[in-house]
């Protein structure tokens, strides 16, 4: 099987109104690049590819067949603080305030302004049981 740099076997696809906003969004809060862009006959976004790290997820305007979606979505970051700290100042919603989880993760929660929430966390053992 192939598949494209970047991608994973199953890949998130969020369709979102104002489909540019959410990606300037993305950027400013997560630091996601954007590595690929297809636009629609009408200006709209038909897909918006952005890199997060060695992942990548897809962006479209949400429209009458395809409606906005939601998604939870789980983050790996080298600093949850710092990381939660950035994402409020772009605009989202804390709904978890950072902590150390029992799990070895030290994670917190935030709510983008299309509704998706973000686990934001920072792993904090090697041990891949904990």
């Amino acid at each position: 099987m192939h598949l494209p740099e970047g991608f994973a076997v199953v890949t998130p696809y969020i369709f979102a109104e104002a489909a540019e906003d959410y990606v300037r969004f993305l950027k400013a809060a997560f630091g996601a690049h954007e590595v690929g862009r297809s636009m629609a006959p009408n200006g709209r976004i038909a897909n918006c590819q952005l890199r997060f790290g060695t992942t990548t997820i897809m962006v479209s305007d949400a429209s009458e067949d395809f409606p906005a979606s939601r998604a939870a979505l789980y983050l790996y970051v080298a600093d949850a603080d710092a990381a939660m700290a950035q994402a409020a100042g772009a605009g989202a919603e804390k709904i978890m305030d950072v902590g150390d989880m029992p799990y070895g993760d030290r994670q917190g929660g935030v709510r983008d302004p299309s509704g998706n929430i973000w686990w934001i966390s920072q792993r904090l053992t090697a041990d891949p049981y904990f």
